[in-house]
């Protein structure tokens, strides 16, 4: 059952209203003066609060109801509070509503809207406690990940994000490659850290390799190492390739949607035996790595067009860890914005409003760029016009996020760039040797 405290120095009012409440099983406290109010207040228990704005016969100001209203909002800032008087001027009333009162109603009141007002605000009152409750449940087991784990400085909100953490936590104690797939900007490489201090394996090093970086003519060496002299500027020192580097550790392959056939056979053999050769060397070489990669391609659709070698999907998909583009997990994004501000920022709360807004196509990196381009921008306070996002109506990605871009994406972004390469990899959120390869892949002139 409810309860409802009633402080009102007219023994009268507050019979006529335990009676009233009493009869929608609903439990009334009295108190006749607002000291006493506030000490029923500290035992708990209370639910919603009906407060007198006069306390002495010989006033009609409602400083006592305003001093009082500002105790209680003090001491239980979520309490709804509704304000009953028959003197209080009208302009002190509206200033309270406008301080967080839940309603005001004068005497003598309709006891049908004053019932109808009070269920709804304990209904309110009931939901809000549900969700403080399941917020702090989930603060809770987002503490107890941070404690238990190294999450590398993971910042995250949305149930979404903790569903994918705790799949990669749960991953990383195993051997199993793993393959995590989503947009560009999403943050896998920090997904792949986290896999890796985690794992078995954390004491290891954690190398990175874009592969959408490698020149084709150079993935063999960068990947496997290379003997003086191997190939054209080589050098006459031996090159380590990334995985000697990585050996005893972790090795991050990103963007491996983009590499060469050439490269895939090669990677496969070593992910298949453990083994192989540097380049322009006959030794056989043994390595122990763990194999994370990432990629924003749609590899099964690669392999049915005869892009990407199916046995090597398999050999990397162990297990698939699938990120969520910023638009689809909303409460990660005012935490990320927030954790991006320079000290001594904030938002203003149409900034806030505007980034809440936003579809975000270039997800966390997008976010990040605004955030701190806003901030070289503004002073203390950023506003939503310091952002520079589009509406939501014209922010269009220039494809799918999570998708690879087809033929007509990369003409399209070509052509508005000019034929300037890195111009148009910038607005596909490529590199510049990754857009190269789609080029070539495709059949398209590089110029």
């Amino acid at each position: 059952m409810p309860t409802l405290l009633v402080i009102d120095d007219n023994p009268a009012v507050a019979t006529a209203l335990e009676l009233l409440f009493s009869l929608h099983e609903i439990h009334v406290l009295r108190a006749e003066t607002p000291e006493a109010g506030l000490e029923l207040l500290r035992r708990g228990g209370v639910d919603l609060v009906i407060q007198d704005m006069n306390f002495r016969a010989d006033t009609t100001s409602g400083d006592e109801g305003v001093a009082l209203f500002g105790a209680i909002r003090a001491e239980h800032p979520d309490m709804p509070v509704i304000l009953l008087t028959a003197w209080t001027r009208l302009e002190s009333a509206v200033d309270l509503v406008k301080a967080g009162a839940a309603d005001y109603v004068g005497k003598p009141w309709d006891d049908h809207k004053l019932l109808a007002t009070v269920n709804n605000l304990l209904e309110l009152a009931e939901t809000r406690r549900e969700l403080a409750a399941r917020s702090g449940g989930e603060r809770r087991r987002r503490e107890a990940l941070a404690e238990q784990h190294d999450l590398r400085g993971l910042v995250y909100d949305d149930v979404a994000s903790e569903t994918v953490l705790a799949l990669a936590l749960q991953v990383a104690r195993s051997e199993l490659p793993v393959l995590i797939t989503g947009p560009n900007g999403a943050g896998k490489e920090k997904y792949a850290e986290i896999i890796h201090h985690n794992s078995a394996v954390k004491s290891g090093p954690f190398v990175a390799v874009n592969c959408g970086a490698l020149p084709s003519e150079l993935i063999e060496a960068e990947l496997f190492g290379a003997e003086p002299g191997a190939y054209t500027g080589a050098g006459n020192k031996a090159r380590t390739g990334k995985f000697e580097a990585a050996d005893g550790g972790t090795l991050f392959l990103d963007e491996i949607g983009t590499l060469a056939p050439a490269g895939q056979v090669k990677l496969l053999r070593v992910l298949e035996t453990g083994r192989f050769q540097r380049l322009g060397g006959n030794q056989e070489r043994s390595v122990k790595v763990r194999v994370v990669s990432a990629t924003n391609a749609d590899l099964p659709a690669m392999i049915a067009a005869g892009q990407f070698r199916e046995d090597l999907y398999y050999r990397l998909n162990g297990i698939e860890l699938r990120l969520p583009p910023l638009a689809r997990r909303p409460r990660d994004i005012l935490p990320l914005a927030r954790h991006f501000l320079p000290p001594g920022k904030r938002f203003a709360e149409g900034a806030e409003r505007a980034l809440l807004r936003h579809p975000w196509p270039g997800n966390v990196r997008e976010l990040r760029n605004a955030v701190q381009r806003a901030a070289l921008l503004s002073g203390e306070r950023i506003e939503a016009e310091a952002l520079g996002l589009q509406s939501p109506a014209s922010a269009t990605p220039a494809h799918g996020a999570g998708d690879e871009p087809d033929r007509a994406a990369i003409e399209a972004a070509l052509a508005r760039s000019g034929g300037i390469v890195a111009q148009a990899a910038a607005e596909l959120g490529l590199s510049r040797q990754a857009l190269y390869r789609r080029l070539d892949r495709l059949g398209i002139p590089r110029s």
